[in-house]
């Protein structure tokens, strides 16, 4: 029987933390991003602290340029000696640059790699939360490109904030500040720039959006063609495609160079009109505070200084039009790792019984299962029990629903009507991952990761003994390839273990079913992947390690299930018959045929 442990699953604060931020912000984007970094507003208050500190040079420069060149044309007697104190002073205010710098950029710095860190942590583990169901539907080049470029938007977003958009506004009020001390009248001058900058904003703003979400929506399904591609070209040359193949990357490419051209004119085009209406004005400017000093209402050097703080200001006004783009990027990628936290398409194990032991009697009662958003079921009224230890083969035709039986008694589908119930209890009130704890399953394509073979097989167990695996590696007829490798089971392995054959990557699975001691075990046409002398040679070790376990097993070559203890034909969306090898034999139905069909 099931026995339970008192535990609840619990998100870690942060994360929780990070999820109501979204929740909370879902349609304000500029709030979920300043959400983001709570916790870390102090940290970023004193880093803009030292912002201000290590900027002041470019705005006391203008004041001691004018104080100079006043002191030079008025001839005063203590010229050289106010000039020198002017010098000193810009000196000093120049080199504390560097220190001041380095502590605001530890103090930012910190905080939004902290930010990215727990954003693609988050992604992850909402990842691993997510029914398999979403995953057979969303394309893992999508996914990828969530958790790398979009957080890497995100952060560059906030660099820019942080250094880019902080700079524009200090540089603008200082510079707006000592132009209004000084002369309301230049002040007034000034300020008639603004309305030009908003307008050119305006105008190109949407159309910026717009460009940019249609760019990062072609460059997430070239991610997905990418591996597509890349994944497929054993396929591609064997079958001597890759002119096809390489047209239709071209072909998407070519999208993407399309979108990413329209979104580089708008931009261009954007930044040429500012660049030009701000250099206009700033000619104007120049004219305007000669005259005020042709007639004596200010000095030369305060021409200078004008000038100065009027370029500054059109600089800021022009960077924010050129940041534009970059925000655009950054909000949209904001919603897009949104897309991913806020799904609610999700295993969810919170409050759920927690086991601790598993006897493996499995019960299907009237089960009914179809896929979402598909009228036809796969499974209809669908009853039979397997006793704890017991062996069970399921055969039939393709897509008849022997996988979709598998997965259910897994956890990764939720049946549409009747139940699944482990040892009496219906597989919806367990908490799935404490469950799985007790299975193994050996998939029909073997699922190996850039390690060691030795990784590879304990995957996820820490106390194997050196015996232990000796025992399971000669179990699953491995012994000959490990003696045959320089580095044995320290051999690494390729992406996805290409470096072996099929059979061999196979019987890798299967060892790391067996390292597990599973209670029960889930073999979906295991042996497919072997040749006939290695299915022959591992299916007695198959069969020994089997016992006391309770197995599912689907096949399509039957011969490999005669010492089953009982065959489920699986036909019609339910169970056509149900006995031993022998019993079905006899009947001469449905296994009798598909036997025939073999021999």
């Amino acid at each position: 029987m099931i026995e339970e442990i008192k535990e609840n699953d619990r998100l870690e604060p942060e994360e929780e933390a990070l999820l109501e931020i979204f929740r909370r912000n879902k349609n304000h984007t500029l709030k979920t991003l300043i959400g983001l970094y709570k916790g870390h507003y102090l940290q970023l208050f004193f880093s803009l602290v030292f912002f201000v500190i290590k900027h002041c040079p470019v705005w006391i420069l203008p004041i001691v340029t004018s104080n100079i060149i006043n002191t030079a044309t008025n001839g005063d007697k203590d010229a050289v000696k106010v000039i020198l104190i002017n010098v000193i002073i810009m000196i000093i205010v120049v080199v504390q640059n560097v220190p001041t710098n380095y502590v605001h950029t530890v103090l930012y710095a910190k905080a939004i790699r902290n930010i990215e860190r727990d954003l693609r942590s988050s992604i992850v583990k909402k990842l691993q939360q997510l029914s398999i169901a979403y995953h057979n539907e969303m394309q893992s080049g999508r996914l990828q490109s969530k958790i790398m470029r979009d957080v890497e938007q995100i952060e560059n977003l906030s660099a820019q904030i942080f250094i880019t958009i902080l700079s524009i506004i200090l540089n603008i009020a200082v510079a707006l500040g000592i132009v209004i001390f000084k002369s309301l009248t230049v002040f007034l001058f000034f300020i008639a720039t603004i309305p030009v900058a908003v307008i050119i904003m305006v105008v190109f703003r949407g159309k910026i959006k717009k460009y940019n979400k249609e760019y990062r929506r072609e460059m997430e399904e070239t991610s997905v063609r990418v591996i597509e591609m890349v994944e497929l070209i054993p396929v591609t040359r064997a079958h001597a495609l890759e002119k096809q193949e390489t047209e239709k990357m071209n072909n998407q490419l070519s999208n993407v160079a399309k979108k990413g051209l329209k979104l580089d004119i708008i931009q261009s085009y954007f930044s040429s009109i500012s660049w030009v209406a701000f250099q206009v004005f700033q000619v104007i400017c120049l004219g305007f505070t000669g005259y005020l000093a042709a007639k004596k209402y200010i000095t030369i050097g305060e021409v200078v200084m004008y000038q100065t703080y009027f370029s500054s200001v059109v600089m800021q006004v022009s960077n924010v039009i050129t940041l534009l783009p970059i925000i655009a990027k950054g909000l949209e990628s904001v919603n897009s790792v949104g897309d991913i936290l806020l799904c609610n398409d999700i295993e969810n194990n919170n409050k759920k019984k927690k086991i601790k032991n598993v006897t493996g009697e499995i019960i299907f009662k009237n089960v009914d299962f179809r896929y979402k958003d598909s009228e036809v079921p796969v499974l209809e009224n669908l009853s039979f029990s397997i006793k704890p230890g017991e062996t069970i083969a399921f055969v039939g035709a393709s897509g008849a629903g022997k996988s979709t039986i598998l997965n259910l008694v897994i956890g990764f589908f939720q049946t549409t009507n009747g139940q699944v119930l482990i040892d009496g209890e219906d597989i919806k009130n367990l908490n799935l991952q404490s469950y799985r704890s007790h299975i193994a399953v050996v998939p029909q394509n073997a699922i190996l990761f850039s390690d060691t073979i030795r990784e590879n097989i304990i995957y996820g167990t820490n106390d194997i003994s050196d015996e232990e695996l000796n025992e399971i590696i000669k179990a699953a007829n491995l012994e000959e390839l490990v003696e045959s490798l320089p580095d044995g089971l320290n051999t690494k392995l390729t992406e996805h273990g290409r470096n072996l054959s099929g059979g061999q990557r196979q019987r890798v699975s299967i060892a790391r079913a067996f390292v597990r001691k599973p209670k029960i075990l889930i073999l979906d046409e295991a042996t497919s992947a072997l040749d006939s002398v290695s299915e022959k040679n591992i299916q007695q070790s198959i069969e020994s390690l089997v016992k006391g376990r309770t197995t599912l097993v689907v096949a399509h070559r039957l011969s490999t299930i005669r010492n089953a203890d009982k065959i489920a034909v699986i036909g019609n969306g339910g169970l056509q018959e149900f006995g031993t090898y022998d019993e079905l034999m006899e009947q001469k139905g449905e296994f009798y045929k598909l036997k025939k069909l073999q021999m």
